[in-house]
């Protein structure tokens, strides 16, 4: 064995004090510095989720649709037929903002692996990315390398990027966001597992070589950033899209015979986790065992390569496998058939433990349960976060021209098309999707192939709603996510996440973690939309300065019939405009109007809307109907920007102008309020021919829902947006869609070109 390790390296390897007498308690002596690595990362906060354990318990996790919750590499679901959709969000943030395009390129790698690991073919990529401010000299960089590396790999790999969502705010500067989510497809009685292994059968490793990429790639996620960090790109993965596809094409024709008996991606700690996850789970009854394996064995791109690095390598393009007994011949021809590394390293064992020798010696040999069961699960102090102030719009000038508000929010950082990103990634591969969220719908819609069923994929998150409050704004999180799928016209099944903040060891933090939890949780039971899978990643801080708190959601829904379905680009002229919701629950709080045209920041900015989850149900379910029986053309939900955003995006879509009545109609409420404020459970649709047979089926509902009649759709002219303050004398403000068009279009592609 080698030599014992003291409380002073452990340190060095991020394990605190309390952690170590608890490692030692346990080993009966100190660790060699091949166990103390394997604890390290086993302990980190990527790999135990120690700081949000016990709050991410208050998750929802099941419906009737639901087949495997969180616990596995990805979520499961039933979409009828015998069939299910697998899937999954995970980050990759620092090492995104260390090497931009290996880091998101191999985000992307690694959360197409959680998913075809599970047995499914991978349709869908989606990408949630927050750059820093733009004018911050790195956020031009980052954003050229991470999309180049999501497109690189992505198109290399042969799926489709379909939907997304960027935003930029200067709480990023020092951290961005890169998470990334994969959709695959399976069949009901052919998902694999990392559980189930049983003693006595062979360890298979296949794919790629180790190297010496990535090492402490999992611990180095689990710290703080400080000037100078960049110094880490060792610490990132170097991905190799063409190898993954073979990678996923070997697996699922090993899937289809009878060979394998539980299978782990190489992620976050690699060989390590994956052999460790397996052991831990693995028995008849889950009670776990033991594995024993010939480091000499695995494969190496790199001469001299210690036990420590090869354990905590995260070289990408590696799976490991435990077969079935007398398949291994089987499994190997396979892939060597695509020119795949694949060698039997090991044997699982009824011992309990992890044993692993190197040159004939035995260099670790540590029992496997404490590295799982008795990984931390801290209880960190939080505190409640502020309330903020309500926003008093009266201290502020009425703009003198809505038209110039909606050029300055649509052309503003957040609301700008991002066709510059996402006419970068190859959308249509594959041949199924139907509609891409990209080009401003509120979900993607991607055939399930051979029938004429779909799913409806989206991504949401506000991250200025979360730090107003973090309990409503989880709530609209979730809430939006929900109404983007039925805004296509997809029942919402489940969800996956990713809770983005900073350092939970900070009371005020982790106040924000705990009740942005709380809020989505209450958000997930009301709307029966459970978490089924997700990541945490925290201490996304540099020097002390923690990101915006950003807790991503990514929906999954099922369209029963795609030829039932409503996109933002069908209004018709002669379309009636309508609101579905109450046009009095909005805010100027936490808007995009407060931040933008009015320049306000931090508590300023006053606090986000109330969210109803009663009224999200109803409103949502009409919504479905409307499209279920034909009624509208277009749908769109309203979020950023308010109405007039909304129906901008509609305009714009349709290349039709339209005309909105903002008269003496409102009550207590302003028009520009109206126009600009946010709120949630709203919507605005385009009814075929007119409104009379939306208004029938809305009346059937009796009071459960309220709409507005808002305007229409021009029939002739140059397309403009019209804002009609008075019909009778015809005095409006108007805009004209050309001038909305080349502002709303043309901000990213001038900033990536440095004239913005």
């Amino acid at each position: 064995m080698q030599a014992q390790q003291s409380e002073t390296d452990a340190a060095g390897h991020g394990i605190n004090a309390e952690e170590w007498d608890r490692l030692v308690t346990r080993l009966g002596r100190n660790p060699n510095l091949v166990e103390l690595g394997i604890y390290s990362v086993m302990w980190s906060e990527h790999c135990s989720y120690k700081s949000s354990r016990r709050h991410l318990s208050k998750f929802p996790t099941k419906n009737d649709r639901v087949i495997q919750g969180p616990g596995e590499n990805a979520g499961v679901i039933d979409i009828g037929d015998g069939q299910a959709a697998i899937f999954k969000m995970e980050s990759h943030n620092h090492p995104s903002y260390i090497e931009p395009y290996q880091g998101a390129a191999t985000g992307v790698g690694g959360i197409l692996r959680d998913v075809f690991t599970m047995g499914a073919r991978p349709i869908a990529l989606v990408n949630a990315l927050r750059f820093g401010s733009p004018d911050h000299p790195k956020t031009r960089s980052l954003v050229a390398g991470v999309v180049a590396g999501i497109g690189g790999y992505g198109n290399c790999v042969g799926v489709p990027t379909v939907a997304g969502e960027t935003q930029f705010d200067e709480g990023y500067n020092g951290n961005i966001l890169v998470n990334a989510m994969a959709v695959g497809l399976a069949d009901q009685d052919k998902i694999f597992y990392a559980r189930g292994a049983t003693p006595g059968n062979q360890i298979f490793y296949v794919g790629s070589k180790t190297g010496r990429d990535g090492i402490h790639g999992a611990t180095m996620a689990s710290a703080e950033f400080s000037e100078g960090d960049e110094e880490k790109r060792p610490t990132v993965q170097v991905g190799d899209p063409f190898t993954e596809k073979l990678l996923i094409e070997a697996c699922l024709e090993l899937m289809a015979t009878d060979a394998i008996q539980a299978i782990q991606d190489m992620g976050a700690a690699g060989l390590t986790s994956s052999s460790v996850e397996m052991a831990a789970s693995g028995g008849e009854n889950g009670e776990g065992i033991g594995i024993e394996m010939d480091l000499d064995k695995v494969p190496q791109r790199e001469t001299g390569m210690t036990a420590y690095e090869i354990m905590l390598s995260e070289s990408q393009e590696r799976m490991l496998m435990v077969l079935q007994p007398g398949k291994e011949d089987l499994a190997k021809a396979i892939f060597e058939k695509y020119d795949l590394d694949a060698e039997v390293i090991g044997m699982t064992t009824d011992t309990g433990r992890m044993v692993l020798k190197q040159f004939g010696q035995t260099v670790c040999d540590i029992p496997v349960a404490p590295l799982a069961e008795d990984a931390p699960n801290y209880d960190r102090p939080w505190v409640e976060p502020k309330v903020r102030a309500p926003l008093d719009m009266s201290k502020y000038p009425e703009p003198e021209d809505y038209g110039e508000v909606l050029l300055k929010l649509m052309s503003s950082p957040d609301m700008a098309s991002k066709r510059w990103i996402w006419e970068q990634y190859d959308r249509h591969v594959m041949g199924d999707t139907i509609d891409s969220s990209q080009s401003m719908g509120d979900a993607a819609i991607v055939r399930i192939h051979g029938t004429n069923k779909a799913l409806a994929i989206c991504s949401d998150c506000n991250p200025h709603y979360v730090a107003a409050d973090p309990y409503e704004g989880g709530k609209a999180v979730v809430a939006e996510a929900y109404r983007n799928l039925s805004s296509v016209g997809a029942t919402p099944i489940a969800i996956t996440d990713n809770l983005n903040f900073g350092n939970p060891e900070k009371p005020a933090t982790m106040g924000y973690i705990v009740k942005a939890i709380e809020g989505m949780a209450e958000a997930c039971r009301a709307l029966d939309f459970p978490v089924v899978s997700g990541n945490v990643s925290l201490y996304n801080e540099t020097d002390g300065v923690a990101i915006p708190p950003t807790p991503v959601v990514g929906g999954v829904g099922l369209i029963e019939d795609v030829s039932k379905i409503a996109t933002l680009k069908g209004a018709q002229p002669g379309d009636a405009i309508i609101l579905i919701g109450d046009f009095e629950n909005c805010s100027m709080g936490a808007s995009l109007y407060a931040r933008e045209w009015l320049g306000l920041k931090g508590e300023a900015l006053g606090p986000s809307p109330r969210v109803d989850l009663a009224d999200e149900i109803d409103n949502a379910a009409l919504v479905r109907k409307l499209i279920h029986d034909g009624l509208v053309n277009a749908v769109h939900d309203v979020s950023d920007g308010g109405i007039a955003c909304a129906l901008s995006e509609i305009a714009l879509a349709a290349n039709a102008g339209v005309s909105i009545d903002i008269g003496e109609r409102f009550g207590k409420l302003s028009a520009l309020s109206f126009l600009f404020g946010e709120g949630t459970a709203r919507y605005v649709v385009a009814a075929k021919g007119g409104e009379e047979a939306v208004f029938d089926l809305i009346e059937a509902e009796g009071d459960k829902v309220k709409c507005l009649y808002l305007g229409y759709v021009e029939e002739v002219g140059e397309p403009e947006i019209s804002f009609v303050h008075d019909a009778q004398s015809g005095d409006a403000t108007s805009l004209s869609l050309d001038t909305l068009r080349e502002a709303h279009e043309g901000w990213l592609p001038r900033y990536m070109k440095g004239e913005g």
